[in-house]
């Protein structure tokens, strides 16, 4: 065990953190070793717009469970990239909608084969893991009823007592 490791609770952050890098180290090697220009970062909104079709930002960020800051650096990048395109929403114009352009439905269809193997993958390292994803789960559920803040906050003040 190394000395993130070592710190157990205090360092949750870290190992999660430590984990995503690798997870996506990994993953833009997987993308290089085929050849394709794609940032991790990128799935959650390139996935989202592939299966459900033009989204606002909002429904985008409510869908991934992420801020809509992170959508929307998220969508500048892949406007950059020419991958998606902005289009009013018919029903409310003060919204835009985010759709794939013709280049972003050309790769999502090419790395649709791609990331049914990552989900083969992460499905088996699951298993192996002890079942990771449940966890997670359960983290993200007690999170939701009591954030990290409430409870460090509620151990600081109780240990000022003593």
């Amino acid at each position: 065990m190394d000395e993130v490791g070592a710190k157990a609770g205090a360092a949750l952050g870290a190992r999660l953190r430590r984990l995503s890098e690798r997870i996506d180290t990994d993953a833009a090697r997987v993308y290089a070793a085929q050849g394709v220009e794609f940032e991790q970062r990128w799935f959650g909104v390139l996935n989202q717009l592939a299966l459900k079709g033009p989204m606002s930002v909002g429904a985008l960020a409510e869908a991934l469970g992420i801020t809509h800051v992170s959508v929307s650096q998220t969508r500048v990048s892949l406007e950059r990239a020419g991958l998606i395109r902005q289009e009013p929403d018919a029903s409310d114009a003060r919204r835009r909608l985010l759709s794939l352009s013709t280049s972003g439905k050309a790769l999502a269809a090419r790395l649709a084969p791609l990331w049914a193997a990552f989900e083969q993958a992460s499905l088996a390292l699951d298993v192996e893991a002890g079942g990771l994803s449940a966890a997670l789960d359960r983290l993200e559920a007690a999170l939701a009823r009591r954030p990290l803040f409430d409870r460090i906050t509620a151990a600081a003040e109780a240990r000022g007592r003593r």
